[in-house]
């Protein structure tokens, strides 16, 4: 299958490398400003396109726009004939998030949420061990680091900050260790946001997920932990414990021994080790078979709307905010945490 990068960032470079480690063609670069396309086409042997030009004869497209062109651009690409890789997070409104998974449904579900993390060797064999520990008595995942010094995370257009940018990896491992506990779907969420100098946005989000059984879950994302990244996951449970590091190194232990992960091959260890090059290899057999992804349009929309609860909780001051969320269709996480 051929490939095509519809945006030019950072994360869209690593997409492109996960491309070049698959053995696949990248056949275009597109992005908002023609220098930026034309260094990353370079990197990758690809030519340059503007977005109106894709997919061109790209059987996917990667979708790494800002999240309040997501919707638009899924959209027309899936329309186009295209697969999509979306990355995350979904988009900002349930409004939006609804025009794709309708245009999914309606593509035979071509479409891959950008949930990387989902298919990281870490993340998986701590979900399909999940069992180990018995029934759960404590479940927290977190996302700690600086806040980013690119692009514009913080601004209004954007759409929220820490919890809706950072956030989603977090809560979506926390979702996925839930189901495998045997916990299922959070029926309501309560949390508090702290924002940064200078902007109006929230740079650290404390969460937490409540279970029909009385289980409570919690979910760290911050912008300001300092430079070095800490992304930790853990499961306990009447039987044991389950502990995964993400970032800096990918490392899992069960009650203190740890578990062997897959050795990695390719020069850049991160593509393998945090689920890049399995994500992109996972789309192009779901295509091939004509099946739904698993991080489905679907699953990225459940996500969403655990973040609008969030933001709605921390508005009200840390009220809990049921699911699935019925809140406003058309705001912002940044619209429902400054009651807009």
């Amino acid at each position: 299958m051929k490939v095509a990068l519809h945006g030019a960032g950072m994360i869209a470079v690593a997409h492109g490398a996960a491309t070049k480690f698959l053995g696949l063609e990248l056949t275009a670069v597109a992005s908002r400003a023609e220098t930026t396309a034309q260094r990353v086409a370079e990197q990758f042997g690809a030519a340059t396109a503007t977005y109106a030009d894709l997919p061109g004869d790209a059987d996917v497209v990667v979708v790494a726009t800002p999240p309040q062109c997501h919707a638009d651009d899924a959209v027309r690409l899936l329309d186009a004939g295209a697969a999509v890789l979306l990355e995350k997070p979904l988009c900002r409104t349930l409004e939006e998030a609804d025009r794709i998974v309708d245009a999914a449904a309606r593509h035979g579900g071509r479409l891959l949420y950008g949930e990387n993390l989902a298919y990281a060797p870490v993340v998986q064999k701590m979900v399909s061990n999940a069992a180990l520990v018995g029934a759960p008595t404590h479940l927290e995942v977190r996302s700690l680091q600086g806040l980013p010094g690119w692009g514009a995370f913080t601004t209004d257009e954007w759409g929220g900050g820490a919890l809706f940018d950072l956030g989603v990896h977090p809560l979506a491992v926390a979702m996925m260790l839930a189901n495998a506990a045997g916990l299922g779907r959070a029926t309501g969420v309560t949390a508090s946001l702290r924002g940064g100098e200078g902007h109006g946005s929230d740079e650290h989000a404390e969460v937490t997920l409540h279970f029909g059984n009385g289980f409570t879950a919690r979910v760290v994302s911050s912008w300001q932990a300092g430079p070095e990244p800490t992304w930790d996951a853990q499961l306990a449970g009447e039987r044991g414990v389950l502990r995964a590091e993400l970032l800096p190194t990918p490392r899992l232990e069960y009650n203190g021994d740890e578990v062997a992960l897959p050795r990695t091959t390719a020069a850049m260890p991160l593509l393998e080790q945090l689920g890049y090059a399995a994500q992109l290899r996972a789309l192009v057999d779901d295509v091939n078979a004509e099946r739904e992804p698993m991080m489905s349009a679907a699953f990225g929309r459940e996500v969403l709307q655990v973040v609008l609860a969030g933001y709605e909780s921390a508005g009200l001051g840390g009220e809990l905010v049921s699911l699935p969320f019925s809140g406003p269709r058309d705001r912002t996480p940044l619209q429902l945490w400054r009651g807009a």
